[in-house]
């Protein structure tokens, strides 16, 4: 069995590579049952078991640990990793690092929506987070904007966000950490969240008809990162219709009727066989809500195996 340690994983995952192949089986489709979530007490560890397979190639499964209380231990608060077998024998191929895979294909899949989403002569991208995701965004957005050229990031930590500020400046980026999110809202051409808010922390009237609003952090009903007029008159799209059902974003609107479920513009699934309803204006705004899927996680696992170097073996 192949081994791919996190350095392995990421040389794995280049998001010129990465966003394909994530577009690519998206088109070919595979079978993605609903994720396991077990509680693992007295311990207070959330577990998550996330499986995919491709039949007759490949089947995957992802194992997602979550421990609130590790902040304390000085450890990170979540643990993943990823095992791939072959899915006519069984035989095990890959243990690839999990959060690699996370990390990447979630600012991918960002990415890939943003292909067909955001103003074609973007120019200013900003992010709201300043975590391992929210760092990613700006090379993952550039495989797919290359005309941008200014990188805003407002966190509510200023420590955090001039960390991750400056490792884009080491990457040669123009970027700047901002204070007034309204201010930088109002002016940039995409704005990505990556946050763990269970609040609303941007506000729809700031953003500017014509851009893209990306929300990647509201991944259970008890998080939100985007108020009701984010939604009014814009075209709505998600990665997989059950987002509608998982994430606070939606479930509030929807339940307000600020947003119906006949509403809903398209998925990555649609975006990517060319089936969407593309159909906004130069002054309409778009938004892309994620809660990310067992098939990102397979098709960058399948990438890792068929294209990376492994760090060892077992």
């Amino acid at each position: 069995m192949q081994v791919f340690d996190a350095a392995a994983t990421l040389a794995a995952l280049p998001f010129e590579r990465l966003i394909p192949a994530l577009q690519a089986l998206f088109v070919r489709g595979c079978v993605v049952p609903a994720r396991q979530v077990h509680a693992v007490v007295p311990q207070g560890l959330t577990s998550l078991i996330m499986p995919a397979w491709l039949p007759g190639r490949y089947y995957g499964v992802k194992t997602v640990n979550i421990a609130p209380g590790n902040a304390a231990r000085g450890l990170p608060g979540l643990h993943a990793t990823y095992l791939l077998y072959d899915a006519g024998t069984g035989q095990p191929l890959a243990w690839i690092d999990g959060n690699q895979i996370t990390s990447r294909r979630t600012a991918a899949a960002s990415a890939l929506a943003a292909s067909w989403l955001a103003p074609a002569q973007a120019s200013h991208l900003l992010v709201v987070g300043a975590g391992q995701v929210a760092s990613l965004l700006p090379e993952a957005m550039r495989v797919v904007r290359p005309t941008l050229t200014r990188f805003s990031l407002w966190a509510r930590s200023a420590a955090r966000a001039d960390a991750v500020v400056a490792a884009w400046r080491q990457q040669g980026l123009d970027a700047h950490r901002v204070d007034d999110l309204a201010t930088a809202a109002a002016r940039a051409d995409i704005v990505s969240c990556a946050t763990l808010a269970t609040a609303p922390v941007v506000q729809g009237h700031w953003l500017k008809a014509g851009s893209h609003l990306d929300l990647i952090g509201s991944f259970t009903p008890a998080m939100r990162e985007a108020d009701d007029a984010c939604f009014e008159g814009a075209l709505l799209y998600v990665d997989t219709e059950e987002a509608l059902h998982k994430s606070g974003d939606l479930l509030g609107p929807l339940s307000r009727g600020v947003i119906r479920p006949d509403e809903l513009c398209g998925t990555l699934a649609s975006l990517s066989s060319l089936q969407a309803r593309l159909q906004a204006t130069r002054r309409q705004r778009t938004v892309f809500k994620s809660v990310g899927t067992a098939l990102e996680d397979l098709a960058a696992a399948m990438l890792v195996h068929e294209s990376g170097t492994p760090s060892g073996s077992a």
